[in-house]
């Protein structure tokens, strides 16, 4: 039976932590089942969890990256279904056919299935993020995602920089949009304020999830923060696993109250982008 938007409640994890030094699953396993003892619905991980963070550098390996299916996401959809819950985490997948890889979040159900699939759009190329270099960037629009009490949605990290994407889950009817990410501890107060006018200008919670790596030459780092539709920051922490309660109701009220019930003119802006796209 469908759940209207006004019942639904989802306990999500945020595990601020990564799982490159990991290769069993154990440790993922224990923060896993830590989430669902406390719980949690679905667990969020980090951009690239169980990846070292190679775009450090422009050199790349054939090992950062695997083919559908491959060992790193063997482990995550094999940890949620021991842990019994939904899992958002992701690995740079590559194309068996044509051989170009992707920095894709995979979202897994409590059961292990993989339930859907996003690959990054907007890809950084700077000193410590050599991304481009890496993979590409995805071609695909971000869309709601059933499988949980409420439909959500996923960006990965400078997606939400492009603020494009953020509105149209929320216009899609997505009740939460979830962002992996991987950013220096001194920008995090640009990320905060981008996500909370993320937030409150497309009437969704955002919860985005940051990596800690203490171990790689760029400094990676900061809170992982949960934001209401109305802007309020409900969670903001390093700790390893931290709980927050998203609620319809919440989600409701901002598309009731101002700005949420302003028309997002669809029409109007998708003539003014086509004439850019033209040139």
């Amino acid at each position: 039976e469908k759940t209207h938007m006004s019942d639904a409640r989802l306990t999500v994890a945020m595990l601020t932590e990564v799982f490159h030094d990991d290769p069993g699953g154990e440790r993922l396993l224990t923060r896993l089942e830590e989430a669902r003892t406390a719980g949690a619905e679905l667990a969020v991980l980090p951009e690239l969890p169980l990846n070292s963070w190679c775009p450090a550098s422009r050199n790349t390996a054939d090992a950062d990256a695997e083919p559908p299916g491959g060992a790193r996401q063997q482990i995550m959809s094999q940890t949620a279904r021991r842990a019994g819950i939904g899992l958002l985490g992701g690995a740079i997948v590559r194309d068996p056919e044509t051989g170009t890889r992707h920095n894709t979040a995979i979202l897994y159900d409590l059961s292990g299935q993989q339930l859907a699939t996003y690959r990054k759009l907007h890809l950084p190329q700077e000193e410590g993020f050599w991304e481009a270099s890496h993979y590409q960037a995805g071609s695909e629009p971000p869309g709601p995602i059933a499988g949980f009490a409420m439909p959500i949605g996923v960006q990965v990290c400078s997606d939400v920089n492009r603020p494009e994407g953020t509105l149209l889950l929320g216009t899609q009817g997505t009740g939460a949009v979830f962002v992996p990410r991987a950013t220096p501890p001194e920008s995090y107060a640009r990320w905060r304020v981008v996500l909370q006018a993320n937030a409150v200008t497309a009437a969704v919670y955002v919860v985005s999830v940051n990596r800690t790596d203490s171990d790689s030459v760029v400094p990676i780092g900061g809170p992982s923060v949960a934001i209401a539709p109305d802007g309020e920051v409900m969670v903001e922490t390093t700790d390893p696993v931290a709980c927050v309660t998203l609620s319809g109701k919440a989600v409701e009220a901002a598309r009731r109250e101002y700005p949420g019930y302003l028309p997002v003119r669809a029409d109007l802006y998708a003539r003014a982008w086509a004439g850019i796209a033209r040139e």
